[in-house]
């Protein structure tokens, strides 16, 4: 087994940059890393490491074993008002939560906690969690052109952060190799072979696309909305190399590349830390479904919505996660057939919390009133008399779909007690804006500034 144990007590990743003193926790990512791989068959059964610290009742307000006499008065105080605040008619009847006391990992509360709803884009929690285990922190997505026989060819590398400016720096380096070889002219192809059909995931309606979500191919160009995004690059492509003196020969078509092909140019991807903090800041579906299956890829398996989150299962039972109720069809929860128990996220945010080796996850986090993620003002988030109290003082994802709307974050007391949330209800008839207020008061009262 690989990697280092964590001997000393951890620094964690607090929101506005400060850092809580966690128990340590032995983490070994090169180990899990292994373990994952070891595993011979896709995780099937419902409940594989561990026992859920939220195993309780769905009908009480306490985790199993903890009785509001058993509280503090300031945490009795908080169930009490959660009690009385999950039941605004806003939310709904389909409405489930879990807080956790994150220094202790003691459920506080459980509010139907292991029903099976839809989490929205909670789930990039869990795809982020996983591509950071299985390939770390510093990981880079390369794109490549290579040369073969009067072709240039650019081949994708699941870098759904390519830019233009990428495809130019890309084009001149090819373009003065074929100048220097004698050549002025090519025919520009397309390798996106890295990830398989389909392209679409079960439970995705057809509205969400190319807007929401674009079909899901291994090259993109400045996250373009369009039916296909390869051939899009490619064209991008042909353009830079036509500014660059080269004549472009025909249309732009795919081809798959030969082991004869020369590499002539390469872009190489921000850390994937950096591109996990922007997917989470501003809900990226598209970054999202791109780093599925590229934890398949990089592992060897096929680019497919099953072989990632065949991981996904297989990472979150390695840190001890209930997989209890738990689907996963595909890696952003656009898809309407995925199913997270308010329970698995808060479980999931637990073990976040306790691994440097996923602090990019919190670091991801949107803060709430910070303009340019999806808790900002633009949003409408935590502007009401009840939650404008928690600006600044929450860090959560949030999660939005007709018919579902989630919030799981962090959030430390004015006592300074550090508290972990999960919030999901589906099915609420009231108006978005009005859930999100009333989902908003509850983060609030989990800090304890609506008291």
């Amino acid at each position: 087994m690989t990697g280092t144990p964590d001997e000393t007590p951890t620094n964690t990743f607090t929101p506005g940059g400060r850092r809580r003193h966690r128990k340590a926790r032995v983490s070994r990512i090169g180990g899990r890393r292994a373990l994952v791989l070891a595993m011979a068959v896709p995780v099937a059964s419902a409940t594989l490491a561990g026992t859920s610290a939220f195993a309780a009742d769905n009908t009480g307000t306490q985790a199993q074993g903890i009785s509001v006499d058993d509280l503090a008065a300031d945490d009795a105080q908080l169930v009490k008002n959660l009690e009385e605040r999950v039941a605004d008619e806003r939310l709904g009847n389909d409405v489930s939560g879990v807080v956790l006391d994150a220094d202790s990992d003691t459920a506080l509360w459980d509010h139907n906690g292991a029903t099976a709803l839809m989490p929205a884009s909670n789930a990039k929690l869990a795809t982020a969690t996983t591509a950071l285990t299985l390939l770390g922190a510093n990981h880079e997505f390369t794109t490549k052109a290579v040369y073969g026989e009067g072709t240039l060819t650019l081949v994708g590398g699941g870098d759904r952060t390519l830019t233009s400016d990428d495809l130019a720096e890309m084009a001149k380096t090819a373009a003065d190799g074929l100048k220097a070889a004698g050549r002025s002219d090519v025919q520009v192809r397309i390798d996106d072979s890295l990830f398989a059909d389909p392209s679409l995931a079960q439970g995705w309606n057809e509205g969400y696309y190319p807007t929401e979500i674009t079909p899901v191919r291994s090259l993109v160009v400045d996250g373009a909305a369009v039916d296909d995004t390869s051939i899009d690059a490619g064209k991008v492509f042909a353009e830079k190399l036509a500014e660059q003196g080269i004549t472009v020969d025909g249309e732009v078509s795919r081809a798959t590349t030969k082991d004869s092909d020369v590499p002539v140019a390469q872009h190489k991807s921000a850390p994937l830390s950096e591109i996990v903090k922007t997917m989470l800041k501003t809900s990226d579906n598209n970054i999202a479904e791109t780093l599925l299956r590229m934890s398949a890829v990089e592992l060897g398996k096929p680019g497919t919505f099953e072989s990632g989150t065949a991981l996904v299962r297989q990472v979150l039972s390695s840190y001890g996660i209930s997989l209890d109720n738990f689907e996963m069809h595909d890696g952003s929860g656009l898809s309407r057939d995925d199913r997270i128990p308010a329970a698995t996220l808060a479980q999931l945010l637990d073990s976040i919390t306790e691994s440097p080796a996923l602090s990019s996850i919190l670091e991801g986090l949107p803060v709430a009133g910070e303009a340019g993620a999806s808790l900002g003002p633009e949003w409408g988030r935590f502007d009401d008399p009840n939650s404008e109290c928690a600006v600044g003082k929450v860090q959560a994802k949030t999660g939005t779909l007709t018919g579902a709307i989630a919030l799981s974050g962090v959030t430390k007391t004015e006592d300074g007690d550090w508290r972990i949330f999960s919030f999901i209800e589906n099915n609420s008839t009231a108006d978005p804006t009005d859930i999100k207020d009333a989902m908003d008061g509850l983060a609030a009262t989990v800090n304890g500034c609506w008291a």
